[in-house]
């Protein structure tokens, strides 16, 4: 199970990634916190960059500390597949 969970999140991953058309930097930055949780896990540092774009990811990764890399996986692929 954990294996077809991986194997679709790579999927969705590689869809998102090569997309064509440019998506709305809310989606975008869903897809960002959501890949970061997967991946990474929970973000335990401080952003010390002075970058808006850079605070904006932070913050939206922050959002979800305390929801499992499953979890994120499952949010990455189901919003992959309203695209």
């Amino acid at each position: 199970m954990k294996d077809d969970l991986n194997l679709a999140f790579e999927q969705a991953f590689k869809k998102i990634s090569t997309l064509k058309t440019k998506l709305p930097q809310d989606v975008m930055l869903k897809f960002y916190a959501y890949y970061k949780q997967a991946t990474f896990g929970n973000h335990s540092s401080a952003n010390k960059s002075t970058n808006v774009i850079s605070a904006f990811k932070f913050n939206a990764w922050i959002q979800l500390n305390g929801m499992s890399q499953e979890v994120a996986k499952k949010a990455y692929i189901k919003l992959a597949n309203t695209i």
